[in-house]
């Protein structure tokens, strides 16, 4: 039996769009069940998606990461593929995705955008935004990656069902990414076209807002998934600023006896204290981290790899 295959398109107020993206997904692949969710929309994004042929569910939540929490919560699928409303992927590639991950078996395949030299889709500030994430993600967990915050992605069951989705809007991108890393799952990048929006469709992305928020989720990420950095770099921080304070009157207290700057002298003082027991937090809390990956870890184990067809 071939695997079972669901594509989840995340929408809000994409009318004039989302109707050709239901299109080319059931031509790209015919057996392949679409779920369009409508996150509150206000104008006809559910009736243009229902007469293309679309299951047509409800989120009223607003943003992306509740979308795709509710969907991966919702949907039972062997294959998950995701991807947005706003026809700006090309889904005549997603059968070289879906193949990539039956036959690795992979879990995660990332659809990196590639937009053809005439295309103004990629604006400059996104994708140099974009690069920068790139590169600070891959250096903060260790692993490379070409396209963080593209929407276009295929998943293999274990992995959705073994991924919390805690974020709200935008940054669902940037926690997929990371828990790939986190619980390294067999993964792989295939390059996408990508294209231009069609003619009086708008972006919901506003890049300083959308990036401050990503930022912030890198840095919590950080917290939880990298420990000992975070609070070692912040131990580093105190006991830094608390030697550079208590030095001089140290050595004030050698050279005289006394403590003619008390208050110096304790801020310091708490400030190596502060150091220590933020040393001691990320101590305790890489116990913690290695107990919760063991059960991510499990929960991941728990349901089969994909398997392409004629491995059955």
């Amino acid at each position: 039996m071939a695997p079972s295959i669901a594509a989840i398109v995340p929408c809000y107020n994409e009318e004039i769009s989302v109707g050709q993206v239901v299109k080319d997904l059931r031509a790209a692949v015919p057996n392949m069940t679409v779920y369009v969710y409508d996150n509150a929309s206000t104008d006809r994004t559910s009736e243009v998606a229902a007469e293309a042929g679309a299951i047509v569910r409800q989120e009223s939540r607003k943003g992306k990461g509740n979308v795709v929490r509710r969907a991966f919560s919702d949907i039972d699928a062997d294959i998950y593929v995701m991807i947005d409303g706003d026809d700006t992927y090309e889904a005549a590639d997603l059968p070289t995705m879906i193949t990539a991950l039956e036959e690795g078996p992979l879990d995660h395949v990332l659809g990196v955008r590639c937009p053809d030299k005439t295309s103004s889709a990629y604006r400059l500030g996104h994708k140099s935004g974009n690069r920068m994430f790139n590169r600070l993600v891959g250096r903060l967990f260790g692993e490379t990656v070409t396209d963080m915050l593209s929407g276009y992605r295929v998943m293999s069951r274990r992995f959705v069902k073994s991924f919390p989705a805690l974020s709200r809007e935008f940054e669902i991108e940037t926690e997929l990414t990371v828990h790939c890393m986190s619980l390294r799952v067999p993964q792989t990048e295939i390059p996408v076209g990508f294209r231009d929006r069609p003619v009086g469709s708008e972006s919901k992305l506003r890049t300083f807002h959308d990036g401050f928020r990503i930022l912030k989720v890198i840095v919590q990420l950080v917290q939880h998934e990298r420990p000992m950095l975070f609070w070692g770099v912040l131990s580093f921080i105190l006991a830094l600023l608390g030697i550079a304070l208590g030095i001089p009157v140290i050595w004030t207290f050698i050279q005289t006896g006394l403590v003619p700057r008390l208050p110096t002298a304790v801020l310091a003082a708490c400030l190596i204290i502060l150091a220590a027991l933020a040393l001691v937090v990320g101590l305790v809390l890489v116990g913690i981290l290695k107990t919760r990956r063991e059960a991510s870890r499990l929960a991941y184990l728990q349901y089969a790899p994909v398997c392409a067809p004629s491995a059955h």
